[in-house]
This record gives C-alpha cells, sequence and structure tokens, in this order.
C-alpha cells in the first residue's frame, strides 16, 4: 500500500503545473495590450492585460510560447 501511495503521489507531481508571468513589449519597450500568449502545439494559452502583462499556468515539460498581437 505504500509503494503504491508513493507511486501515485510520483505521478502527481509530474503532471503539476507552473504558473509564469511576463510582460509583451513592443520596439519602444510599451506593453502591448490584448496579445495572444500560447503554448506552443497547445490551446493553452491567455490574453495580456492593458499595461501587457500576462500569467499563464503551463505544464512543466511546456518550452515555447507563441505571441501574437
Amino acid at each position: 500500500m505504500l509503494l503504491l501511495s508513493t507511486l501515485l503521489l510520483s505521478l502527481q507531481l509530474l503532471a503539476q503545473n507552473r504558473t509564469i508571468t511576463g510582460k509583451v513589449t513592443d520596439d519602444k519597450n510599451v506593453g502591448v495590450p490584448s496579445a495572444s500568449v500560447t503554448v506552443k502545439g497547445t490551446s493553452v494559452g491567455t490574453v495580456t492585460n492593458a499595461d501587457g502583462n500576462f500569467t499563464l499556468s503551463i505544464a512543466q515539460n511546456a518550452r515555447t510560447l507563441v505571441v501574437s498581437a
């Protein structure tokens, strides 16, 4: 039973997400409002706020973000 509990806990830890924050800016370093930020190859994404800031919960193995304005 202890082995099964340990295995299940390990699988849950591997499946956990991480939260990232960032800011999308233009060439003048001004925040870009309503820019789309998605994880490449998925439908996971968000939109930046009026200042260009975003927060996104992504899988541990996610490596690339795609930004479009």
